[in-house]
């Protein structure tokens, strides 16, 4: 009869602990990574471990490195589905495809623009290089 009454309370009490840092994971999440880090910080500040626990949480969670991209393909996902509405969606895809467009050429109209840097700095390079096989060494 004790074992049944200890085991209920050990179970009630590890899913109360559960549940409370499930809460507060879900409450550090809704904030998100600035409140992981000041929670970090904070812990290194009053007490070293706890500190370190988070940090390595964090990294063990990937929190630390991938919240962003995760955001970013649930938003992509959420703007590809269609709408119902037939002038809404073609409107939107045709606004997509021009976009994309514009970003293409803007990709390629920066890559001329590295393409012509690199080309003037190596020209300075071999000009600068030139004047100096042209001028006698001093002694």
């Amino acid at each position: 009869m004790t074992t049944l009454s200890n085991t209920a309370s050990y179970t009630s009490r590890s899913t109360h602990s559960e549940s409370w840092l499930k809460r507060t994971e879900s409450w550090l999440d809704a904030r998100g990574k600035g409140a992981w880090i000041a929670a970090m910080v904070l812990g290194f500040i009053f007490f070293w471990p706890i500190g370190l626990a988070l940090l390595g949480y964090m990294i063990w969670s990937k929190r630390m490195f991938s919240s962003a991209t995760r955001q970013c393909s649930r938003h992509a996902v959420h703007m590809s589905r269609p709408t119902g509405n037939a002038a809404f969606d073609a409107y939107k895809a045709d606004t997509l495809r021009r976009l994309e467009e514009e970003q293409s050429s803007f990709e390629g109209f920066l890559e001329r623009l590295r393409e012509a840097k690199d080309k003037s700095e190596f020209d300075a390079f071999m000009d600068e290089r030139a004047r100096r096989k042209d001028t006698p060494a001093e002694k």
